[in-house]
């Protein structure tokens, strides 16, 4: 399961804001491509592009929006002359999203600020003209109410390399997870998803790892399509939580514990060095991670042979390089 078999796989679709692939559809018909999404995830993701204003019938160029009144509810409004457009683009949001089901997307990711399509934060304006930002867009709020278990992001976000890191990891796990729904269910094939994916749960949160842990071993066969239904929101739950230095130290001396009979003393020593350089904060994750798993390819250890803790995406895009 290393980087490389993780490369051959075929690509995972992943919605996104049409004008970060560098397509024409902003409001004055120019674009916002992101180089990092078009050319280094784009060659791991197919993207599935939406741009609501166009999808909503406005057309290239066009009088910008903005979002007004209450944070909660507010309305989409042209910026001069002020005509309302919210249930134009809503009305075609609640129809998309249901379209979006069969397109089996493992993501989304979406244009920051944008009154349609930005996650959070967006500008919300009161009648006399102040903003605070405090709005979701319209389309972002639809679909992330309609998909809650999707790992969503914006690209301005994504530069952020702890955040970046938990969606792609979230994309990863999403795509195996569609893989493992799609094949006939059973028992075997959830806990065997399970098992693999173990440490990159306990990284993100113990509560849950415990918690799944115990629902994993009372499965009951009769109920399969609902287990899978919890197993699920339980799973993305987790990973949705923050994996910190403290808890990746956690996990790190966890699979420590797997070469005791393995390592000399100086190995050991030299291991718990780097462990606390880590969590010290002086080097990346990626250093301990690459010496364990010279030590599980030097001495086939089966169980974290198959972790995805260890290899939870392409070793190319350098996503532990700098958490």
């Amino acid at each position: 399961m290393d980087s490389e078999h993780i490369e051959k796989e075929a690509k995972i679709k992943v919605g996104i804001s049409s004008c970060l692939l560098g397509n024409p559809v902003r409001f004055n018909g120019g674009h916002t491509r992101d180089r990092f999404v078009t050319d280094t995830l784009g060659k791991y993701f197919e993207y599935y592009p939406v741009c609501p204003e166009v999808e909503s019938g406005f057309g290239i160029p066009r009088e910008p929006f903005r979002l007004v009144g209450d944070s909660n509810a507010p309305r989409l409004m042209t910026v001069k002359t002020r005509l309302d457009c919210t249930e134009i683009v809503q009305n075609w949001a609640t129809e998309r999203v249901t379209q979006l089901e069969r397109e089996n997307l493992c993501g989304f990711i979406f244009m920051s600020k944008s009154p349609s399509s930005g996650m959070e934060r967006v500008k919300v304006y009161t009648e006399q003209g102040m903003p605070s930002k405090t709005g979701v867009g319209l389309f972002a709020k639809a679909f992330m109410n309609h998909f809650p278990l999707i790992p969503v992001e914006e690209d301005g976000r994504l530069h952020d390399p702890v955040l970046r890191e938990s969606f792609i990891e979230r994309v990863f796990v999403m795509k195996r997870w569609r893989e493992t729904s799609s094949r006939k269910k059973s028992r075997r094939e959830l806990i065997e998803f399970h098992t693999r994916h173990k440490l990159l749960i306990l990284c993100h949160s113990q509560s849950h790892y415990r918690e799944m842990g115990k629902f994993v071993a009372q499965l009951e066969t009769a109920d399969l399509a609902s287990a899978y239904t919890r197993y699920q929101a339980m799973l993305m739950e987790a990973l949705r939580l923050r994996a910190t230095q403290k808890k990746h130290v956690n996990v790190l001396q966890h699979v420590l514990g797997y070469f005791k009979k393995n390592l000399s003393a100086d190995e050991k020593q030299e291991m718990l060095e780097l462990i606390s350089l880590y969590a010290e904060g002086h080097i990346p994750l990626i250093v301990p991670i690459t010496l364990l798993n010279h030590y599980v390819r030097k001495f086939r250890e089966p169980y974290l042979s198959e972790q995805y803790y260890l290899n939870p995406h392409p070793i190319e895009l350098q996503l532990r390089n700098h958490v």
